[in-house]
């Protein structure tokens, strides 16, 4: 579905990503591994388009994006779910999942009804801000915003970060559900081992900007995590 080829991305003459490849499969969840700083929200943000690509190819089936401006990019299908959430505190639950309708055809701007089946706190929160909303609620209202626009690609950056234990696995369960049962893409960077575990079908490992190693979660032994993941 998505497809990576030969990124290189800078900070100004600081060499960031190096020569990446890196194919997501599609219906599938591929899980961005690697400690602090080793450019995968980099590498998130040159996808959506807010970080300037210095050369290479990101295509979404087979189309290539980094000519689309970081308006169209959600058009091209795809949800996208900060770190740290960036909701509207300001705003309330309706009117940040409503920041996202513009994207689709006129006729089909409305809230989708199976993100509240998803969420049925969002549901019994729609006229509360934002703001007054808990971490783990925040994260799922994040999540909600992202599937307004009914992407075929989900890509979240870590959304496990600063939740409680028990929003955590519901948010496990929905990537699972999303993933499995509706057949969308997922993409996601994950510090958590055991969720990366739980959700992921692939990984792919970043250090200092380059890929290092990939596979089925099957082949994230020992060796690598204390390698690659170990702090």
């Amino acid at each position: 579905m998505l497809s990576i080829t030969g990124l290189n991305q800078f900070y100004g003459e600081s060499h960031t990503l190096w020569d990446l490849d890196l194919t997501i499969p599609e219906k599938a969840c591929t899980v961005l591994m690697g400690r602090n700083g080793v450019g995968k929200t980099t590498l998130l943000q040159c996808i959506m388009g807010h970080q300037k690509v210095r050369s290479g190819s990101i295509q979404l089936q087979g189309q290539e994006m980094l000519k689309e401006s970081v308006e169209q990019r959600p058009r091209m299908g795809i949800g996208y779910v900060p770190q740290g959430r960036q909701i509207f505190p300001l705003l309330t639950v309706e009117e940040n999942l409503q920041i996202g309708l513009p994207v689709l055809p006129r006729g089909q701007r409305r809230i989708p009804d199976y993100i509240f089946e998803l969420f049925p706190v969002l549901a019994q929160m729609m006229h509360r801000r934002g703001g007054d909303l808990s971490g783990g609620q925040q994260q799922q209202l994040a999540i909600g915003r992202a599937l307004v626009v009914n992407p075929q690609l989900l890509i979240l950056d870590e959304p496990t970060e600063g939740i409680q234990p028990n929003v955590v696995q519901e948010i496990g369960d929905i990537i699972r559900r999303l993933n499995q049962e509706m057949g969308l893409t997922v993409l996601l960077v994950e510090q958590k081992l055991p969720f990366a575990r739980k959700v992921g079908d692939h990984f792919c490992i970043l250090d200092r900007g380059r890929k290092v190693a990939q596979g089925g979660m099957d082949r994230l032994d020992d060796q690598l995590v204390k390698q690659y993941l170990t702090v």
